[in-house]
C-alpha cells in the first residue's frame, strides 16, 4: 500500500493449487452477460490464524504472544527495523468480508513447521485502520500478506455500494467452467474513509462538558514541517455521537474539532455514568470515517 492506490476499488488476493499461471475475475450487474474486468498472475500468500490476536496500541510495538498462521501457499521472512519502518511486511487480517479488515506489519517471521508461522514484533492499525481493529481477531481469521501480488480490480465510481456479480478462476478457461467461484459483493471504497479521530478528551467545565479531539489524514499527513496535518477532505466536518449502549442519546454535526455539551441538553438527554461520546471525520464522499470513542467515568 502505497497511498497512490485507487481510492474506490478493491484489492483481490487469490491462491491455487496448483498454481494456473493466471487468474481471471469477470463481473456483471447480474448473473450472467459477464465481461473481464481483470487477471491476475501472481499467487498470493494466503493463510489462517491458529491463535488469537489481541487488540494492541497503535504506534507502539506490538510484543505480546507471537501470532501464529496456517498459510495455504507462500513463505515469509523476517526484516530489520528499518526495512519495517519502511513499510515491509505489511498484511491484512479479517473475517474475509469485503470491508472488515485491519492492516499490521510484523518484523519477525518464524517457520515452526510445515506451512506454519508464528508472527511477532508487530506494528498494528497500520493505514487508518486501527478503527477496524477488534478486542481480539479469533482463531480462524483470514490473512493476506500486502506485498504487490494482491491487485486491484476495475470498479467504477457509478459502481461503488452497488452489489454485483463477480466470476473468479483460471485464467486459461471460460467463466463457465466450474472451476470458477461465484460471489455477489458491493464495495464501499474504504480508501475514501476517514481516519479515526485521536485524543479525544471529555472535561467538565462548570457543569457543562467540553469534548475535544485531534484530526488526522488519510494523505500526505507523514511530515513533520507541517503546523497541522492536510485536511484531504472537502471540507472539514465531524459527526459527534452521545450513546447510552446501542441507544443514541444526542448526535450533532460540527466543522471544528470541538464541542461542548451543555448541562440543560445532559439532563434532557439521560447522560450520566457508562454514557460514551464519539467522533467521527466525513468525508463528503464517503460519509462518517471510523469513531473514536470516550466513555465517562
Amino acid at each position: 500500500m502505497t497511498g497512490s492506490e485507487d481510492p474506490i476499488a478493491p484489492h483481490v488476493a487469490v491462491s491455487s493449487d496448483p498454481w494456473p499461471g493466471s487468474v481471471a475475475v469477470y463481473d456483471a450487474a447480474q448473473d450472467d452477460g459477464y465481461g473481464l474486468n481483470s487477471v491476475l498472475y501472481e499467487r498470493a500468500v494466503i493463510g489462517v490464524t491458529e491463535t488469537d490476536l489481541s487488540a494492541a496500541q497503535v504506534g507502539l510495538m506490538d510484543r505480546g504472544a507471537p501470532l501464529e498462521v496456517n498459510l495455504s501457499s507462500g513463505t515469509l521472512e523476517s526484516v530489520s527495523e528499518e526495512q519495517l519502518l519502511a513499510g515491509a511486511n505489511l498484511m491484512a487480517i479479517g473475517d474475509g468480508s469485503p470491508g472488515n479488515w485491519e492492516l499490521f506489519q510484523f518484523q519477525q517471521a518464524t517457520l515452526l513447521d510445515g506451512n506454519r508461522w508464528q508472527l511477532s514484533q508487530r506494528l498494528r492499525g497500520q493505514a487508518g485502520t486501527d478503527g477496524a481493529m477488534p478486542a481480539v481477531w479469533p482463531a480462524g481469521s483470514k490473512v493476506v500478506l500486502m506485498n504487490g501480488a494482491p491487485q486491484q480490480i476495475d470498479l467504477t465510481s457509478a459502481n461503488r455500494r452497488v452489489a454485483r456479480h463477480y466470476r473468479i478462476g483460471p485464467g486459461d478457461r471460460p467463466y463457465s467452467d466450474p472451476t470458477y467461484s461465484h460471489a455477489i459483493h458491493a464495495f464501499d471504497g474504504n480508501g475514501l474513509r476517514p481516519y479515526r479521530p485521536a485524543h479525544v478528551r471529555l472535561v467538565d467545565v462548570g457543569g457543562d462538558l467540553q469534548v475535544s479531539w485531534i484530526r488526522r489524514t488519510r494523505l500526505d499527513g507523514d511530515s513533520w514541517e507541517l503546523y497541522e496535518v492536510p485536511l484531504s477532505e472537502d471540507s472539514e466536518s465531524y459527526l459527534v455521537r452521545v450513546k447510552n449502549g446501542a441507544q443514541v442519546l444526542r448526535e450533532e454535526q460540527v466543522s471544528s474539532p470541538n464541542w461542548t455539551y451543555v448541562a440543560a441538553d445532559q439532563a434532557a438527554d439521560g447522560y450520566g455514568l457508562g454514557c460514551t461520546v464519539e467522533v467521527a471525520q466525513i468525508s463528503a464522499q464517503y460519509g462518517p470515517g471510523l469513531f473514536a470513542e470516550a466513555e465517562v467515568f
